[in-house]
């Protein structure tokens, strides 16, 4: 399964990243690529709670971001 995860820069230093399809999945590192390691992590670690308890997977919805000039 494939989600889309959108990266934050952290006010305090590195990045954070959520998945909007998963609903609390969040994570956090120091550096884009640890973040991206941990964000993996946490949707690994979502999906396997969400199939314990028995609940349906989400489907990822294609999110288009964009940055725009004013």
């Amino acid at each position: 399964m494939e989600y889309t995860v959108v990266l934050h820069k952290a006010e305090e230093g590195g990045y954070w990243a959520d998945v909007p399809a998963l609903e609390g999945c969040f994570s956090q590192g120091e550096t884009v690529e640890e973040c991206m390691i941990n964000i993996k992590e946490a949707i690994e670690s979502h999906l396997t709670a969400l199939q314990e308890e028995g609940r349906r997977l989400p489907a990822d919805d294609v999110m288009i971001l964009s940055h725009v000039a004013v």
